[in-house]
C-alpha cells in the first residue's frame, strides 16, 4: 500500500456523474479503495458539503469531510477525478474535483498549496484539462512535497 499524498491509483481522469453527491460519493469511493479512509468518510464529505459549498471556482471543487469525519481517516491523501463532461454544482460547471482526507489539521496545508496552484490560471487550465495521470502528478508534485516537510 503506497502512503504517498497523491497515489498514482487515485488519479481518474475521465469519470462522470450525473450529480454533484454523485461526484463527491466517486471521490470518497476512490480514498476508501486506496485505504486512505473509512466507507463512513464518504457521509462526512457530503454532510460539508451540505453545509458550505467546496466549489473553489475555475471549474474546480475541493471535496472533504467534516471534523467529525476525521476519525474516519487512515492517512492523508488526495484522490484527483476528472469529469469531463462536467458536473452541474449549485449552478457551477465543475470538471475537476480535487478530494481531500486528512488527520489533524493536514487539510489547511493541504488547501493552502492546492490553491496556490489553482490561483495560476495556466496551471489550474493545465490540471482541469489534463489526460495524464503523469500530468497531474507534476502538476501536484509541490503539495507532496510541503506535506513532507
Amino acid at each position: 500500500m503506497s502512503d504517498q499524498l497523491l497515489d498514482p491509483r487515485a488519479i481518474r481522469l475521465g469519470e462522470t456523474a450525473g450529480s454533484r453527491d454523485d461526484a463527491i460519493r466517486r471521490c470518497g469511493e476512490v480514498l476508501v479503495e486506496i485505504g486512505a479512509a473509512e466507507e463512513g468518510y464518504i457521509d462526512a464529505m457530503l454532510a460539508r458539503e451540505q453545509s458550505i459549498s467546496t466549489y473553489v471556482g475555475e471549474g474546480v471543487a475541493i471535496p472533504h469531510g467534516t471534523l467529525a469525519g476525521k476519525d474516519l481517516v487512515k492517512r492523508d491523501a488526495l484522490a484527483v477525478l476528472r469529469f469531463p463532461e462536467t458536473v452541474d454544482w449549485d449552478g457551477e460547471p465543475v470538471t475537476l474535483c480535487v478530494a481531500i482526507a486528512a488527520k489533524g489539521d493536514g487539510h489547511v496545508e493541504l488547501l493552502a498549496a492546492l490553491a496556490e496552484i489553482l490561483l495560476d490560471e495556466d496551471q489550474a487550465r493545465e490540471l482541469r484539462e489534463a489526460t495524464e495521470p503523469e500530468t497531474v502528478t507534476r502538476l501536484l508534485g509541490s503539495i507532496q512535497e510541503e506535506a513532507k516537510q
